[in-house]
């Protein structure tokens, strides 16, 4: 697997690890390239139990005492970019990322990035649920989510008082992963770890920084809208009075132009479409259609430039 997540469910796989080199082979695996450490290794003991579908990969984990690192070392041998996300389930555990900590109990979640060093610290059994998706699946830009590394976010209050119950669910019924709606239930959890993070980033509050929030504007505007073919930088500047100059100069600031935003928004649509089993019998085209890509030709080739294969060959594969 070399830690890449697989692209489809068929089954939720199960490993009971005895030793500590079982357990350290297996979290690298499934996950990316680990180094874990114990100070009882001879009473070790620990299980995973993962399902991957869409890139996304799902795991829940119990395990006695231990260290996990990700070491600068480690991190060179990866050629992909993850986030991943955990959920405490039970016991306790300490985060360590971006020169923040943070101590999560059972309820808490927290976000952390494979592209940079990180720690997670185990001092007691414990029981935790791991969401690990790739970056292109989220919405929101990977130095938004920046800030929030390491950061705990509890699931007694607010927002994550309600997604954190769906996230439960979703560990202790991974074998759902595996059927048919399993894409959808996976991108749900997505979205709604999404919403959580806008939220704790304040990008719903009118009080947010100015700039900031007319960011999240923009791009809120775009998601909306990606089906219109009149989408562009000077619809998009003149729908919040601003200059299509001051549009890209905002865009530029986070390292993409306007058009790749959208462009990239749409093939992410897309290509969910072409795995919902609702949709199977709509033409190709008319999911291209459906996302603002007037010209199917155009929309293979960019499609295939992204992702590695035609739509056509994407969906029978799925």
């Amino acid at each position: 697997m070399n830690g890449a997540p697989m692209a489809s469910a068929e089954s939720v796989s199960t490993l009971i690890a005895r030793n500590i080199s079982d357990f350290r082979a297996a979290v690298s695996e499934s996950f990316v390239p680990l180094q874990v450490s114990s100070s009882g290794p001879d009473h070790f003991r620990g299980m995973i139990r993962a399902a991957s579908v869409d890139e996304v990969h799902v795991t829940d984990l119990r395990a006695t005492s231990h260290v996990v690192e990700r070491t600068p070392e480690l991190i060179a041998r990866g050629d992909r970019s993850y986030f991943k996300l955990s959920l405490m389930l039970a016991g306790t555990g300490m985060l360590i990322q971006d020169d923040r900590e943070a101590l999560l109990r059972p309820g808490d979640l927290a976000v952390y990035d494979t592209d940079r060093p990180y720690s997670l610290v185990f001092d007691e059994d414990f029981r935790t649920m791991v969401v690990m998706f790739p970056k292109h699946l989220i919405s929101l830009p990977p130095e938004m989510i920046g800030q929030l590394t390491a950061v705990r976010i509890s699931g007694q209050e607010g927002l994550g008082s309600m997604v954190v119950p769906y996230l439960t669910q979703l560990a202790g019924n991974l074998d759902q992963l595996a059927g048919t709606t399993g894409a959808r239930l996976a991108h749900s959890a997505l979205d709604l770890v999404s919403t959580v993070f806008t939220r704790e980033l304040g990008l719903d509050e009118v009080s947010a920084d100015p700039h900031r929030a007319l960011v999240q504007r923009i791009r809120s505007y775009i998601e909306r809208n990606l089906a219109s073919t009149d989408l562009g930088p000077a619809s998009i500047a003149s729908a919040h009075y601003i200059s299509t100059r001051h549009l890209h100069g905002l865009f530029q600031e986070q390292g993409v132009t306007v058009s790749t935003w959208i462009r990239t928004r749409r093939l992410e649509q897309c290509r969910r479409d072409l795995l919902d089993p609702m949709l199977a019998d709509r033409p190709v085209a008319a999911i291209a259609a459906r996302w603002g890509f007037v010209d199917a030709a155009h929309f293979s080739r960019a499609f295939k430039t992204t992702f590695g294969i035609s739509p056509s060959e994407y969906r029978a594969a799925h």
